[in-house]
């Protein structure tokens, strides 16, 4: 046997042994991160509930409806966040869609959010200087946001559609026409 054959298999050996140890700490590490991405979303639905029951106590005040509405939502990011995790793990590869749908929840999150937040600003008596300053970053926060949900959304409309041509050609049932944009 030469030098070359007892070296590739030594590096075969190595590669295989590499590759085990890396799925593992792969898995290990997919678990961890479920396991603190539950305890994150059951912690954010505790603290939704109690704002919520604050708010039920104090005949809906405003703030902690406010506060309630973004954990909630902060929840429901957590746990697609943790169904990508999930799905991840199941296929080996990284899908792009539930990652333009975190970000989509996010997004509205902050809309929602904002949108609450400054409904409080302009009660009579609240407007100064400091909160017109306050109105036209948020302003142009919503309109950034704005932008920025409607690419989110035609992004997830074209990967659906890309994905429902592709299964119509394997399946052999595709019509070829042209799409026009």
């Amino acid at each position: 046997m030469d030098q070359d054959e007892k070296r590739g298999r030594t590096e075969t050996r190595l590669s295989a042994f590499a590759g085990r140890t890396f799925v593992r700490i792969e898995i290990f590490t997919y678990l961890v991160l479920g396991l603190m991405l539950a305890l994150a979303a059951l912690l954010g639905i505790g603290t939704a509930a109690v704002s919520l029951w604050n708010a039920v106590q104090e005949h809906g005040a405003a703030d902690s409806l406010v506060f309630a509405i973004d954990r909630l939502l902060f929840v429901l990011m957590v746990i697609e966040i943790l169904h990508t995790v999930r799905a991840s793990f199941r296929s080996g590869t990284l899908v792009c869609e539930p990652f333009l749908i975190v970000g989509l929840i996010a997004s509205i999150r902050r809309v929602l959010v904002i949108t609450l937040e400054t409904s409080q600003a302009n009660k009579p008596g609240n407007w100064t200087p400091d909160s017109e300053a306050l109105l036209h970053s948020t302003m142009l926060e919503l309109t950034v946001l704005g932008g920025l949900i409607l690419v989110m959304v035609v992004s997830i409309y074209m990967l659906r559609r890309s994905e429902t041509l592709r299964r119509r050609e394997r399946d052999g049932t595709v019509i070829h026409t042209a799409v026009e944009f």
